[in-house]
């Protein structure tokens, strides 16, 4: 009884300074104001939440080409030999592209009426995802904890079938082979069995 008192407590105070009349007769009519007086608040939370991304958006390019122009005042150096300049600068360059994401997502993106469900599929197999790396990584190699990673963490995704999680997972240790074993040299064995 206590959610009910407080729903209709709710109901009155929106309603009086939506200037209705809050009585008894009128309670559909007080219901149709708090429902008005709602979509305009979640309006300028929307509104407010579009100008918080486009400043963090902002303040991460600022932030990135910031750390570009000063690491690139030390030895940049390459892939295999990497000077003190090359991760600061490679680090600014992710934060200018992220900033410029968060920035522009608010143009493209429209929010979804209501409030968001959790999404605790994706956390949970998110999270699985990173436990099967660290098992599979010590004891099964480099090809079995990427496979496992990927494969897990596609299947918190609703809209993936079994298929596209295989043909992801698949893909994504192809690419892994590519890039750690063959190009960064990384000495993590491809498959190992202990």
């Amino acid at each position: 009884m206590a959610g009910r008192g407080t729903r209709v407590e709710a109901t009155r105070t929106i309603t009086t300074q939506s200037n209705a009349r809050p009585t008894q007769a009128g309670r559909s009519l007080v219901k149709t104001d708090m429902k008005g007086d709602i979509a305009v608040i979640e309006q300028q939370a929307t509104a407010s939440t579009q100008r918080r991304d486009y400043y963090a958006g902002g303040l991460m390019i600022l932030l990135g080409l910031g750390t570009i122009l000063k690491g690139s005042s030390y030895e940049i150096g390459t892939l295999s030999e990497m000077g003190p300049g090359f991760f600061p600068v490679a680090v600014g360059a992710v934060m200018a592209l992220s900033g410029v994401g968060i920035a522009f997502t608010t143009i493209a993106v429209q929010p979804a009426a209501g409030r968001p469900r959790a999404e605790w599929r994706g956390w949970i197999c998110i999270l699985l995802g990173v436990l099967a790396f660290i098992v599979l990584g010590n004891h099964g190699g480099l090809v079995p904890a990427t496979f496992a990673t990927v494969f897990i963490a596609a299947l918190g995704d609703r809209r993936n079938s079994l298929r596209d999680a295989l043909l992801l997972a698949l893909a994504m240790c192809v690419v892994a082979v590519v890039i750690f074993r063959w190009a960064l040299q990384v000495q993590l064995p491809l498959f190992q069995w202990s």
